[in-house]
């Protein structure tokens, strides 16, 4: 059972910076590529970021030169450093694996984190 749980959210203040953890079960991890994606109330699921299991990235442009995805193999955990963090970055931020060229409907989901932005 393939299993993904998030870390790391809380409430921070404009400008400032939170780093999400998403720790994965299971010897799929090097194949599977990795993402976040965050809904706000009241709107739908939106992309963040994704990496590949070769490193390769991919960010929605609300948040290009602020969040950086990385993945670390050794501990089966991805990361989203998040920094300059605007009001709008409130949302609840999941955890994503997708088996590359699979479904969406075969994807894993953590059970998401909440981030609120404000002062």
């Amino acid at each position: 059972q393939v299993q993904l749980v998030e870390s790391g959210g809380g409430l921070v203040q404009p400008g400032g910076s939170l780093r999400l953890s998403c720790a994965a079960s299971g010897s799929f991890f090097v194949i599977y590529t990795m993402g976040w994606y965050r809904q706000a109330p009241g709107k739908q699921r939106e992309l963040v970021a994704t990496i590949t299991s070769g490193g390769s990235t991919n960010y929605a442009d609300s948040v290009k030169g602020r969040f950086t995805i990385s993945r670390d193999y050794a501990k089966t955990t991805v990361y989203l450093q998040m920094n300059s963090l605007k009001p709008e970055d409130t949302a609840v931020y999941y955890c994503n694996a997708h088996l590359p060229r699979a479904p969406q409907a075969s994807d894993y989901w953590g059970q998401g984190t909440q981030v609120t932005v404000s002062s």
